[in-house]
């Protein structure tokens, strides 16, 4: 028996949990979302959920929405992990807590970090009360709306809080399998910092940040808690969507809800492919 069998083997009880569960339930939100159910009664199959969806103008503004969300905090979350592995890999007095407190907050549940994103940036939170007891503001009412706004700030500011993290230490990990010898080289050879960074550091760390980066886009994409808490209401991201349709008193709307949530399916995975594929294309240029 080979060693790829045998890896096989021992994997096989957790795949095939993971497969009934995800696929399994995909498979019925597919069969819900065109409205069959035989064994509710449901036997003609149809494409109205469909057709409501692509037909419904809060469903683009959703997406963009949530496109503009996962895009935004992606980038931002990896350039600033980027930074924060470029001076976590040098050696100071006081990295090891540094270190500590850059990953700590790593186990902290993303919906603590969107409470405290409530409680600090709101309108009525803490920031706003300490300008108006400065002076700086009048009222509380004249802070900067950063939750609950249409562009989704505090949504970005929480996924950032927390992706900077998750995406530094697997850069940082990479940095230090790497070593300093490429870039010690390209310096001896006249480089500047910023190109041995640009054409030796950033090409040998490209692949784990593109893996870190592509979960991090997949997650915040189809992510619904921190968009209800911190979103608002019109547009809404389309998780948050999805589940008003599904929580709708009126049942017909539950065929649109599961077509919204195949179309959120489809739309992660290619543009996780698409993405994937131009990253990739990237680096063999």
């Amino acid at each position: 028996m080979s060693d790829r069998f045998k890896i096989f083997l021992l994997l096989m009880p957790a795949l095939l949990v993971i497969g009934l569960l995800f696929f399994g339930g995909l498979l019925i939100g597919l069969m819900r979302s065109f409205n069959y159910m035989p064994v509710i009664g449901l036997t003609e199959p149809d494409f109205s959920a469909y057709v409501s969806v692509f037909t419904d103008r809060e469903f683009y503004l959703s997406f963009l929405l949530t496109l503009h969300i996962a895009f935004t905090s992606t980038v931002i979350s990896s350039v600033l992990a980027v930074g924060a592995a470029l001076l976590l890999r040098r050696q100071f007095v006081g990295r090891a807590v540094v270190n500590f407190l850059f990953q700590l907050n790593l186990t902290v549940p993303h919906l603590v970090g969107a409470i405290g994103i409530l409680y600090l940036f709101s309108q009525s939170g803490s920031f706003a009360r300490l300008a108006s007891e400065w002076g700086m503001i009048t009222r509380t009412s004249e802070f900067p709306e950063l939750v609950f706004d249409p562009y989704a700030i505090g949504i970005i500011l929480q996924y950032v809080w927390k992706e900077v993290p998750f995406i530094g230490v697997i850069v940082l990990a990479n940095m230090q399998s790497i070593g300093e010898d490429y870039e010690s080289v390209a310096r001896s050879l006249g480089a500047s910092r910023w190109q041995t960074f640009r054409y030796v550091l950033l090409p040998l760390i490209f692949p784990g940040m593109l893996s870190a980066s592509v979960m991090v886009f997949a997650f915040t994409f189809g992510a619904y808690e921190i968009p209800a808490i911190l979103g608002a209401n019109f547009p809404a991201a389309l998780p948050v969507l999805a589940y008003r349709k599904y929580t709708d008193v009126d049942l017909a709307a539950r065929p649109e809800a599961m077509a919204m949530a195949i179309v959120i399916a489809i739309l992660s995975g290619l543009m996780i492919y698409l993405y994937v594929r131009y990253s990739r294309r990237r680096i063999r240029g």
